[in-house]
């Protein structure tokens, strides 16, 4: 609709108690043209359109949406998005309860079973009916990624992974021989130090060489998890506690992020649910965020790391202080390659999204521009998987 045609509307609208019979059932005509225009360019879409207020409940929904959700459109209206999709809010964090002004846009992807198993992808955007004063809303856009679901590790092993591989496998190779090399030559420099008078200056010299040990140690597991997380493999379940694990990464990350100056607050508990999980690759999960977060933010950034629950799930939030990520990128940042960073090579995300799949988890990603990042991980708790097994 035009500019014109809204002022014109507007004018209409203004002096609507003044209006006669037929020129009131003139204005319903013209109103109904444009809503029957409005629903048939929505209904054209491929992408289901929804609008919910901040309790979930949908106002709109358009033909794709009906398809997408599987109900009719006698049965979606007045529906709450959060009732046909369990799990949904709470992940979405404080995002639907902030009071701010300016709300983050929320990219996720959530699986349905009925009326045939699918995975849709989940874009948010907030808004207020009627400006500042109006109450709040949010539109939401549906998008069945299923097929994507279903080729992307097929994708990741195409022609440009395996030159990715190949890279790396030499690379691997070449600093793999000089730490070999430091590692035998520090461990005859720790056996000729013993051999000598124990003292102080002995004792500096062995505490020194175990730390050139440490560091050695730590760039060779850099290596092998950077090659692990570019070859697929199907995780190795067993029962692991995620807080344990974080402890872990944080402690061999510590220098890094001395270094940078960075401050992290994490907010988890031994006591949290155990989940199934495999632990190598949970770590490299960890990794990943925590090396996109650090890359975010400058000196004297804060990353925050807060653990909850639910009946079903075990939720971690890494939340940092850097620069966000444009909307425009937003809905991109799982696609593989798709990379925003200076000599990125854009799987990192890919990655961690194809573990936490296979998992039977999810991650979702909430983004200010200027503000930070939230990067949620939701992981099935054990006792849900047995309830769901022996249902």
């Amino acid at each position: 609709m035009s500019q014109k045609k809204h002022s014109s509307l507007d004018r209409v609208l203004g002096r609507l108690d003044t209006l006669d019979s037929v020129n009131l059932t003139n204005l319903v005509q013209r109103l109904a043209r444009e809503r029957g225009l409005f629903d048939d360019i929505f209904n054209t879409l491929q992408e289901g359109v929804l609008v919910i207020t901040t309790d979930g409940e949908i106002e709109y929904a358009n033909a794709a949406a009906h398809r997408l959700i599987g109900l009719g459109a006698d049965e979606l209206g007045g529906q709450v998005l959060w009732r046909l999709v369990p799990g949904l809010r709470p992940s979405l964090g404080v995002s639907l309860d902030d009071d701010e002004a300016v709300l983050p846009v929320v990219a996720r992807e959530f699986e349905l079973t009925y009326p045939e198993p699918r995975t849709l992808r989940l874009y948010m955007v907030p808004f207020r009916s009627d400006g500042r004063s109006g109450s709040r809303r949010f539109a939401v856009i549906l998008s069945d990624v299923t097929r994507d679901r279903q080729t992307t590790e097929a994708r990741i092993e195409d022609e440009r992974t395996s030159s990715v591989l190949l890279l790396a496998a030499g690379v691997a190779h070449e600093l793999g021989n000089p730490l070999n090399s430091l590692t035998i030559h520090l461990q005859l420099m720790a056996r000729k130090l013993k051999k000598l008078k124990a003292g102080r200056e002995t004792e500096s010299l062995a505490h020194s060489i175990q730390v050139c040990e440490d560091e050695v140690h730590r760039l060779d597991g850099i290596i092998t998890n950077f090659l692990g997380a570019l070859r697929p493999q199907p995780p190795d379940l067993a029962e692991v506690n995620l807080a344990e694990i974080l402890t872990e990464v944080l402690e061999f990350q510590q220098q890094e992020i001395a270094d940078r100056g960075i401050q992290v607050e994490a907010g988890t508990s031994a006591a949290l649910p155990a989940v199934m999980a495999d632990r190598n690759q949970v770590k490299q999960v960890f990794f990943n965020l925590l090396k996109n977060a650090l890359e975010a933010m400058p000196p004297g950034g804060r990353l925050r790391i807060v653990a909850r629950t639910d009946d079903d799930n075990v939720i971690l939030a890494f939340g940092d202080s850097g620069s966000g990520i444009k909307q425009e990128d937003l809905g991109r940042l799982f696609q593989p390659y798709h990379t925003t960073k200076p000599g990125g090579h854009g799987l990192g995300l890919t990655i961690v999204q194809r573990i936490m799949r296979e998992h039977g988890g999810q991650i979702g990603i909430e983004s200010k521009e200027g503000v930070g990042t939230v990067v949620t991980l939701q992981f099935p708790r054990k006792d849900r998987r047995v309830r769901m097994l022996r249902s």
